[in-house]
């Protein structure tokens, strides 16, 4: 007899009281149905307040349905066996002041494993982390890929039948999220069957089935190659020639025919909303699963020019000094060198990429730059002033969005923006006019009298993004202001960050995205502290190039970062 589907919902709902006293119902789940057989893997994708998670919690038994029929492993969800399953919730769910042993034998004994009972088991989750040797280490102070992993062996620890992953992969870099891709492969018990919540369409391509979900409701499910086939006919590309890459997207995404457009490789892509090429020089190409998300959800609408960068001064991008200038920056804890001799520079109306693996010192130097840490070496300026020497100054003339959402959690969308606004010397008139205009150009007008922190991750970034430009700064820090969100999100900041920077700021961003870096005029690859390449994009392609082809960025990216550590072992050998 074949073994019953390890998920099988028939018309699930859900809704959640209003967030405001006297709103209405919030309808998380609207009639969602699907099954998944046991061994296989489920990649679950849709935009922020989709109801991923919600999906999520109900397979974990966190939350039941209002309506419809919800089994898990061949149970009710209201009788499950939590123990044949792990749960790693968004954001992992460490405990940041404890170790990676105690992390970890914490979570072996919530599921019945005493770790000294189960000493194989134990050392094969240290192993094939990666995290033998950290053991001692408090989590809170791994990188983030390292986090994930441990994320992942703690919701793994015992070796459930199904593993329920929800956004593992967020926040770190290309190489990082193979590696976490390859773990949960290797981690998964024999017939264990995966659900893995991502916004990133390339890793959602991996699984075996998809589902798209959108406003509460299934728009689609099957095979990654089904939701690339919604695409079909509409997909182009052309030789980018001697264009400017951002220039270019940013041109085709103003025509009302594109649905979304980008860079690979030495080629522009464009979805067009009817099968007809966007021009002369374009040919037909090979749609892939984010361009059949974008077809899927898109809603017609033409992107307007930005309002957020429409208020920005225009500077003039010739001037003699450069807006960012990073002079053999370093900084050391005690023994550890997190950041060693860089040096770079970022000029008026110009956008510099700083990539690399986690933890390599790309938000150190982001903040040593900032004026929110002293570098043990060199110096960095902003604006002409010298940090060492003029360090308030200095920051008043940045916008800085960090890696970690640092607004007030329990303070509304409106007091935060208020309270920024007069932090950066903002008031009466001038601050109202400038929290207005924000709201209006981030669509964050519903959300304002809710807690910060309660808001869905995209709307998050959007508030933080609006916090970093509110005084319309002439130098912009944007560390990874895309990460977690989905490709339509993506696409829209990237819209505002690149007519922000037509208007003469200068933008110094961080990400993981590849196909966002190709939006940069010049890129810096680091790796261990060190910086080991620097470049346009095309020019970071090259250096990796073997063989015949163009590789794409991302494969540029692993292939120089590999190098570099293969270098680094037969230095130490």
């Amino acid at each position: 007899m074949a073994e019953a589907p390890h998920l099988r919902f028939e018309g699930v709902t859900k809704r959640f009281k209003g967030a405001r006293r006297r709103s209405p119902p919030v309808l998380a789940l609207d009639g969602v149905s699907f099954a998944l057989a046991a061994g296989r893997t489920l990649g679950l994708v849709g935009p922020d307040a989709a109801g991923k998670t919600t999906l999520m919690r109900i397979m974990a038994g966190l939350v039941e349905p209002d309506e419809g029929l919800a089994e898990v492993l061949g149970r009710p969800v209201d009788r499950l066996d939590r123990s044949q399953i792990g749960y790693m919730p968004q954001g992992g769910g460490l405990y940041g002041e404890l170790s990676v042993r105690q992390n970890l034998e914490l979570y072996a004994r919530l599921r019945g494993i005493e770790p000294e009972e189960s000493p194989e088991r134990i050392e094969q989750l240290y192993r094939l982390t990666g995290l033998a040797g950290f053991e001692d280490r408090p989590s809170g102070q791994l990188s983030g890929g390292m986090r994930q992993k441990l994320a992942m062996a703690c919701a793994v620890v015992a070796a459930p039948r199904l593993m329920l992953l929800d956004e593992p992969s967020v926040g770190v870099d290309p190489v990082s999220r193979r590696e976490i891709w390859q773990l949960a492969q290797e981690l998964a018990a024999q017939g264990s069957s995966i659900v893995w919540t991502t916004s990133i369409l390339d890793d959602a391509e991996r699984c075996d089935e998809l589902l798209l979900l959108h406003e509460g409701r299934v728009h689609y499910a099957g095979p990654p190659a089904g939701l690339a086939r919604r695409a079909a006919g509409r997909t182009f590309s052309r030789p980018l020639g001697a264009a400017r890459p951002r220039e270019a997207v940013q041109a085709l995404l103003e025509q009302s025919g594109i649905v979304t457009a980008g860079i690979a490789g030495d080629r522009v892509h464009a979805v067009t909303r009817s099968p007809v090429s966007p021009g002369p020089g374009w040919q037909p190409a090979e749609p892939c699963a984010d361009d059949g998300f974008a077809a899927s959800l898109d809603t017609g609408e033409l992107l307007p020019p930005s309002e957020l960068a429409a208020a920005f001064p225009l500077c003039d991008t010739d001037s003699a000094g450069p807006a960012i200038a990073a002079i053999g920056l370093s900084r050391r804890y005690g023994d550890f060198m997190a950041v060693q001799d860089i040096s770079f520079a970022v000029r008026p109306g110009e956008i510099f990429g700083l990539l690399g693996p986690n933890g390599a010192g790309k938000s150190t130097t982001f903040r040593m730059l900032c004026g929110l840490l002293a570098p043990t070496g060199g110096r960095g300026t902003v604006a002409g002033r010298d940090l060492t020497v003029a360090r308030a100054q200095a920051r008043e003339a940045l916008g800085y969005m960090p890696q970690k959402f640092s607004l007030y959690g329990d303070l509304t969308v409106a007091a935060n923006l208020k309270f920024v606004a007069g932090a950066y010397g903002l008031a009466g008139a001038r601050a109202a006019e400038a929290v207005e205009r924000v709201v209006a150009a981030l669509g964050l007008g519903d959300y304002l009298s809710s807690p910060a922190g309660a808001l869905p991750l995209g709307i998050r970034q959007r508030l933080a993004l609006g916090a970093a430009v509110l005084h319309t700064p002439p130098v912009l820090f944007l560390d990874e202001p895309t990460s977690g969100v989905d490709p339509l999100i993506r696409r829209e900041f990237w819209h505002h960050i690149n007519a922000i920077a037509a208007r003469g700021t200068a933008v110094l961003v961080t990400t993981h995205f590849m196909n966002e870096a190709e939006n940069c005029d010049r890129l810096m690859l680091v790796n261990q502290s060190e910086a080991i390449a620097q470049g346009t994009p095309a020019e970071l392609r090259r250096l990796a190039r073997s063989g015949t082809g163009e590789p794409t960025l991302e494969e540029a990216f692993i292939a120089l970062i590999r190098s570099q550590r293969g270098q680094a072992r037969e230095v130490a050998a």
